[in-house]
Parts: C-alpha cells; sequence; structure tokens
C-alpha cells in the first residue's frame, strides 16, 4: 500500500474486454475528478491482457498493455480483476491481496466459489476487496448488503438477475418467438455468449444468489449449495399459456432464511403482470430485499453492459482509493454463523402443470384422482389452451391441461406429476412452473 500521499494511487487492471475497456476509459476519461473525489491522484499503471496486439482503444495508452499479469498485481495498490473464471482469477486475485493490494473484481463465479477464502484472506493482510459489480451490474445492491442493512435482520431476496435471460423471455412474451429464434435474436444483437449456457442455464444467476446469500445471512453459501433450473425447457406454449392468465414468466434468484435453514435457488416461475417483476424488461435487473426492520426494499436497473458495469467498478476503485488515502480499510464481511442448509421438501410453493393428453372422456377426472390421492389440492385448471401436434399412433388432437395447485412442497409436487405421467391418456413432457405469489 502505498504511503507517500504526494504519489499516485497505482491501478492495475486484468483484463481489456468488455467491461475492462469501459473500465479503463472511465478511468482514465474521468481521472482529474475521481482524483478530488478520492483527496488523491490515481494512476492506472498497467492493463493486463493475453493478447495486446488485439487491444485498440484511443484512451488505453499501449505501453501499458502487459501479458505479465502476476506482475501487475505486485506493483499495483488496487488490482482490478475482470478476467473472468475460476483459475488463474483465484491466483491473480490472492497474489495481489499477499502483496498488499486491495481488489475490485466483478467476478460472481470467483466469489460463489472462493468468496470466503478470498475474503479471509483479504482481513489479514488489511486490505479491501469489494465486489458491487459481481451482482446486477449498476445497481447498488452489494454495498447495501454488507453496510447499510449490516444493523437489520435479512430475511429474504428475490429478484431477475440475468439480463439475457429476461431479454429472451421478454422477447418470447411480447412477439411470440420460440425460445431457439429469441436465444439467436440475443447472439445478434450482443446480449448473449457465443456459448449462453451459463445464462440460459441458470448458472450466471445461481453464482449470484450464493453472493446475496452470503453476505445477507453471514453465512457461507457456495455455489454447490444453490439448486437451479434454466429456462430451456421454457416454450411458445407455456408462455402463451401465462399471457391467457394475465402473468408472465421470469427466471428468478430466491434466497431465504427460515426456520428451516438457508435455501438459495434459481428458476423460472409465473409472475402476475401487475407485480413490479413483470415490469422488468429487457437487460434490466431487479432485485427485492425483505428485513425485520426496514421491510420491503427494491434495487433497480441496468444489469449488464460494458458501461454500465464499469460505473459499479470505478464506484468500488474509489471507496478502495479513498480508504488507501486515509490510511484504513473498510468494513471485513463477518460469516460467524454457520447456518444450516433447508432440505428441498421444506420448500413450497403453488405451481403451474401443463399436461399433454389425448382429448377423451374421463381424462379430467383421472389426473385429478393423483392429485387428490398425493394430497395436492388444485385450485384451478384450464383446458381452454391452443391444441398441439398430433401424437403418432392417437387420431385425436393432443389438448393442453393446465392445473394450477394450491401451496406444496416440491417434492411432494414432482412425485403426483410422475404418478399423472403413468396415465395412458397422458403423453409427451409436462411443464412445471412455480407460482409467484
Amino acid at each position: 500500500m502505498t504511503q507517500d500521499k504526494q504519489t499516485p494511487i497505482r491501478i492495475g487492471l486484468l483484463g481489456a474486454g468488455t467491461v475492462g475497456s469501459q473500465t479503463a476509459r472511465l478511468l482514465v476519461e474521468q481521472r482529474e475528478e475521481l482524483s478530488h473525489r478520492i483527496g488523491r491522484d490515481i494512476e492506472l499503471v498497467g492493463v493486463a491482457t493475453l493478447n495486446p496486439d488485439e487491444v485498440n482503444f484511443p484512451w488505453i495508452d499501449k505501453s501499458l498493455l502487459t501479458t505479465d499479469t502476476a506482475g501487475l498485481c505486485t506493483r499495483a495498490d488496487i488490482v482490478i480483476e475482470l478476467i473472468g473464471g475460476l483459475e488463474p482469477a483465484r491466483t491473480f486475485v490472492l497474489t495481489a491481496i499477499e502483496s498488499g493490494a486491495s481488489v475490485v473484481t466483478a467476478n460472481k463465479a470467483l466469489l460463489a466459489k472462493f468468496g470466503p477464502e478470498l475474503y479471509k484472506a483479504a482481513e489479514e493482510h488489511h486490505v479491501d476487496i469489494y465486489f458491487e459489480a459481481a451482482v446486477g451490474g449498476a445497481i447498488p445492491i452489494v454495498r447495501p448488503l454488507r453496510e447499510s442493512l449490516v444493523g437489520d435482520k435479512v430475511t429474504s431476496m428475490l429478484g431477475i438477475v440475468n439480463g439475457t435471460t429476461n431479454y429472451i423471455l421478454d422477447e418470447m412474451t411480447t412477439k411470440g418467438l420460440d425460445f431457439d429464434v429469441a436465444l439467436k435474436d440475443a447472439q445478434d444483437k450482443g446480449y448473449a455468449e457465443a456459448d449462453p449456457t451459463g445464462d440460459i442455464e441458470g448458472y450466471d444467476a445461481a453464482n449470484k444468489a450464493a453472493i446475496m446469500a452470503t453476505l445477507a445471512f453471514h453465512t457461507n453459501i457456495g455455489i454447490d449449495d444453490v439448486t437451479v433450473e434454466g429456462i430451456t425447457a421454457i416454450t411458445a406454449d407455456d408462455i402463451a399459456a401465462a399471457t391467457a392468465e394475465h402473468k408472465v414468466v421470469k427466471l428468478l434468484a430466491v434466497v431465504e432464511n427460515s426456520e428451516a435453514g438457508v435455501s438459495a435457488r434459481v428458476y423460472p416461475a409465473l409472475i402476475d403482470e401487475n407485480h413490479p417483476l413483470a415490469s422488468v424488461r429487457g437487460s434490466f435487473n431487479a432485485v427485492f430485499v425483505k428485513a425485520e426492520a426496514a421491510d420491503d426494499l427494491m434495487f433497480y436497473g441496468r444489469g449488464a453492459g460494458g458501461a454500465p458495469t464499469a460505473s459499479a467498478v470505478v464506484g468500488d476503485v474509489v471507496t478502495e482509493a479513498r480508504h488507501i488515502a486515509q490510511g484504513c480499510v473498510g468494513p471485513n464481511i463477518p460469516m460467524y454463523k454457520d447456518l444450516p442448509k433447508a432440505p428441498i421438501e421444506s420448500s413450497k410453493a403453488a405451481f403451474a402443470v401443463r399436461f399433454l393428453i389425448h382429448d377423451k372422456p374421463g381424462v379430467l377426472a383421472a389426473v385429478a384422482q393423483k392429485f387428490f390421492e398425493q394430497g395436492v389440492s388444485i385450485n384451478g385448471v384450464n383446458q381452454d389452451l391452443k391444441p398441439t401436434l398430433n401424437d403418432p399412433g392417437y387420431d385425436g388432437e393432443i389438448q393442453q391441461l393446465r392445473i394450477v395447485t394450491h401451496m406444496c412442497d416440491e417434492l411432494t409436487l414432482r412425485n403426483t406429476v410422475a404418478e399423472v405421467c403413468k396415465l395412458d391418456c397422458v403423453t409427451g413432457t409436462p411443464s412445471i412452473l412455480r407460482v409467484l405469489n
């Protein structure tokens, strides 16, 4: 850590991609303004990249480009890690911390897997680690959980924390597109990666759910503790059925601290069209937080994009630079609890199940009987949905039967669906969606 107050605070940037390049732009173009806010000059002293020849931004001086990432970690006061992934990101972050540098990162996968190790290392070496951009892009949600609400007890959070899936579902809803078409459109417009697996399978949102749960509940919730369902099974029929009931489908991250223990889950759910989350469009994100004293809070804004995410990164840089200028560090991340993980059977919800059935007398009664036998109460039935394609070997139309349940546990619901699927009158794969109350 720099001691001479006349010497600029040195900043090393790892990565010059979409977010990294925009971070460099803000640091360079706003250097004077940021220095006034910090009370000390700052200087970008290096930009680490695997291919310096491919970095061509007017605000990044070519002399700053380096392939010696480890070396840059040891000669900076603040290291910004934007290379992503687990390794070598973890090694570089630890190298920076052990060299006395504070760290800013937007790497949600790294924090969801190795967060407690990195938080402890930062505390032991008396440096900061900040990561506002790891959850919700430009939305300030990490700092409130880490500092503003530290005097309260957070009980639950839910929200839309992945812009790619939100854009895809929004396009399916507003334009009637099939999933594959909406995904291709998202890729063409740069909202989805060439390999979109991390987004559409829910893993990106799961990493963020793990981070939020760890901060809110002061206990270690890793990525392996998060149950995940993506949106690849969502069809145009699911969207049409939701629309007919004045609902929309959204991929949610939900974390709770209940008597049964802590749970962190990611899944697509049906939301009433009048719910605030229903109006979260495109790449925007929104997170609801419920706390005992503060009650309900909502955070909304751009959840992705180079410039919005860079805004959060540079905000962390300013915070850490202020600490360095004042000769102190920020608050640590206390994880003093070892809370139990809630079993899956403790998770209860209302469910909407869409079956494909042979349209003949007695089908509804047979299906309802299976729900009765499993002790699952039916709240509503809708058979007035668009017929699907014919089933080979069956000369009638395949109808859609949609059943909405009262609150029940997921294990019982899935056992019930499995029993219904054994009926000769049921074909294909059923769709199961939770209904957000």
